[in-house]
Formats: structure tokens, C-alpha cells, sequence
């Protein structure tokens, strides 16, 4: 049995290296950039009135004959001599012999003369040819996470698709006999499986936005049958359940025969002592404990940093110091982590700890690690927290 900081370090150790892929804008929503996006175009590409109001080619008078207009989108081309004025609208292009745009609410208008309320500056309203980015440069730089923002602001200098790192196709497979899919009856015996929908949930938040699901009862053959399928159609398999040391537990002893390398077996914390990660060629397996509560905290300590360094994102498990709220006593031979709110800076440890509890994990944002052993903390004492 291996240390928390041990299971971590073997994993990191062990990461896949990061494969690069061609997306449309909006599949690569929340993707990670693989490489500099650099714009072919100024934006904007022409002088632009940044007002709905009046384009001028200013002179010493405050008033200016009216010529026209120009809406946003037209393409013709206009000159004006000192002295006139043109209707523009905001976004539309400014012409070249203009030199600046007056608000339509500090003019009037009487018989096509414009006069104007007040004097007003060169180039006011007027934003220049490459005013939020110039043609060949850098728009994004590689390591950037594509947002709405980000989506938006290459779509508007023509870019269709971009360079991103993949993310890993991800398997879930679920084990055992007492497992019943919600909307069934449950029968004397037997419990709802909520696992797979648990962690595929996990999954989305962390960017997967898809994932194959696999289900297995207690049966050696089958067991080793169903994870061999799922290695060959994933990067990465979770299996929930069936990796303790029951009789009835199979997915260890199905791992080895597949010839599954063990990177280790069993980690001394609480909950999720019983986790299994292996590797074969350039895939992961992490074998998560069957209890739900054991089963997350393990996804967000070990499973999560992986997605998201091969996602591109450079945090790995990175755990910050925070007070905690209240006194607490620790008595453990193992390390803990423990549901808790984090909440106005300070932390707090939630009831309902039992590793088969899920109620009050669903009122949790971090995990809070306690190192082993027996020690008081106070109200104020510095802890690590993992945010989820």
C-alpha cells in the first residue's frame, strides 16, 4: 500500500503524451489550443464609426452640409470635401477623407445642415484599421482554453476551425449482480446504480463531452471479456467496482491476465483505499472502488488531473491552503479527504463521511486532505483543499 502522494506521483509519471486534432469553432468549445492562431486580417479590417451619428470632414465652422449616408455593411465608397457630413451608423466603414464621428445626439438637423452642439476632437468615434488586432499576429496563443469569448473573436476574424488537443476517449465500466438501472423495480436485495451516470457527469464537467458505457455482472469470463473490449475502444477506462478482495470480485485477477501493467494496488487513504491504476501500451486504467462517495473522491484526486493534462491544461492535482472553519479532531491511520464547503475563505467539514454516502457530497465544493495520524486542529488551522 502506497501513500497518497506516491499514487499521485506514479500516475503523473505515467500521463500519455497529448495528440493534437483539426476542429470546427464549436466542437472545440472548451478545448485547449495546440498551436498559435494568427489572424489574416486587421480587425477592424477598415475604419469603422464606433456611433450611430455623423461622419465629418471637420473645418472651423460647427456646421456641415449633408451629403448621404452610409449604413453598416455598405461597400460603396464616398469622399467628402471640408465642410461636409455624411449619416453613418455604428460598425459602418468611416471614409477615408472623414476625420471624425459626431453622436447623432449631440446634433441637429435643419434643411440637410448639420450643426453641431459642441466642438469635437480628430479621430473621435472612429476606430482605427487594427485597432483590437493587427493582420499577422498572434489572436490566441497556444494553452489557451477556447470560451464563448474565444469562439466568438476567431469566428469574427474568418477562422473556421482550429488545432486543439484531443481529449482522450473515455470508458466507464460498471460491475456487479446487486446493481438495478433507475426506473426499475427494485427488488429485495438490490440497489440503484448510480455510478455510471455519477461519473459520467464528472466527465462533462471536465470536458468529456461523451463516453462509452459498459456494465458486467460478477462473472470472471464476462469481467474480462467486457474490459477487454472497452481498453480497445478507449484511452482510458474507469471501472466502478469489483476491485476489492471479495470473492466476487473479479476485475483485479481479469487485469492481469490481459496483461494489464499494476503501476499499484491500494492507497492509504479513506475513502478509496482499494484503488487499482494500471497501464497497457498508452492507455490508463483506473480501477475505482464500488462505493459512490469513494468512487468521486477518487475521480477528482486522481482521475481529473489526467483529463486535463492531456486536454492540454497545464494544473495537475493542485491542492491550495485555506483555515478551516471549526475544531476538528483527526484519528487515522489512514490520509482522509474528507466532503467540505468552502465558503466566505474559510472551510467546513460536512456530515455523512461513510464512504456509500452521496447526500452530502452533492453539498460539497472541495475535498479536504488530512494527512494520517492523531492530531487536533483549531478553528484558523491551515488546510489543504482539493476544489471539485
Amino acid at each position: 500500500m502506497i501513500s497518497v502522494k506516491e499514487a499521485i506521483s506514479i500516475i503523473n509519471n505515467n500521463i500519455p503524451k497529448s495528440k493534437e486534432i483539426q476542429l470546427s469553432l464549436l466542437d472545440a468549445q472548451k478545448h485547449i489550443l495546440a498551436q498559435d492562431v494568427i489572424s489574416a486580417i486587421n480587425m477592424p479590417p477598415f475604419r469603422q464609426s464606433a456611433m450611430d451619428g455623423y461622419a465629418l470632414h471637420m473645418h472651423e465652422s460647427l456646421s456641415y452640409k449633408l451629403i448621404g449616408e452610409i449604413k453598416a455593411g455598405d461597400s460603396h465608397k464616398m469622399s467628402l470635401m471640408p465642410g461636409e457630413a455624411i449619416k453613418i451608423f455604428t460598425g459602418a466603414a468611416v471614409p477615408d477623407s472623414t476625420n471624425a464621428v459626431m453622436q447623432i445626439e449631440k446634433t441637429s438637423v435643419t434643411n440637410e445642415i448639420l450643426t453641431l452642439n459642441e466642438t469635437i476632437n480628430l479621430n473621435t468615434n472612429i476606430r482605427p484599421i487594427g485597432e483590437q488586432i493587427k493582420a499577422n499576429t498572434i489572436a490566441l496563443s497556444k494553452g489557451t482554453k477556447l470560451n464563448a469569448a474565444a469562439i466568438g473573436f476567431l469566428a469574427g476574424l474568418g477562422i473556421t476551425s482550429v488545432t486543439v488537443y484531443k481529449n482522450p476517449s473515455v470508458g466507464i465500466l460498471v460491475t456487479g449482480n446487486e446493481l438495478v438501472k433507475p426506473g426499475n423495480e427494485l427488488e429485495y436485495g438490490k440497489i440503484y446504480e448510480s455510478n455510471s451516470i455519477m461519473l459520467q457527469a464528472a466527465l462533462l464537467d471536465s470536458g468529456i463531452k461523451k463516453c462509452n458505457l459498459y456494465e458486467v455482472n460478477d462473472d470472471f469470463l464476462n469481467t474480462k471479456n467486457s474490459i477487454e473490449k472497452a481498453l480497445k475502444e478507449n484511452d482510458i477506462l474507469l471501472i466502478s467496482g469489483g476491485i476489492s478482495v471479495g470473492d466476487y470480485d473479479f476485475v483485479k485477477g481479469a487485469l492481469e491476465e490481459l496483461q494489464v501493467e499494476t503501476l499499484f494496488y491500494k492507497v492509504n487513504q479513506k475513502p478509496g483505499k482499494p484503488l487499482l491504476v494500471g497501464k497497457i501500451e498508452e492507455k490508463l486504467v483506473f480501477a475505482l472502488p464500488g462505493n459512490p462517495a469513494a468512487s468521486l473522491s477518487c475521480y477528482y484526486i486522481y482521475v481529473k488531473p489526467v483529463l486535463k493534462k492531456i486536454a492540454g491544461e497545464l494544473d495537475e492535482n493542485s491542492s491550495t491552503k485555506k483555515e478551516i472553519k471549526h475544531d476538528f479532531t483527526v484519528n487515522n491511520t489512514r490520509s482522509q479527504f474528507l466532503k467540505a464547503a468552502f465558503l466566505d475563505n474559510k472551510v467546513s467539514v460536512l456530515s455523512h463521511q461513510q464512504s456509500s454516502m452521496l447526500n452530502t457530497f452533492a453539498l460539497a465544493n472541495c475535498l479536504l486532505h488530512l494527512p494520517e495520524g492523531n492530531y487536533e486542529l483549531k478553528k484558523g488551522s491551515k488546510v489543504d483543499i482539493y476544489h471539485i
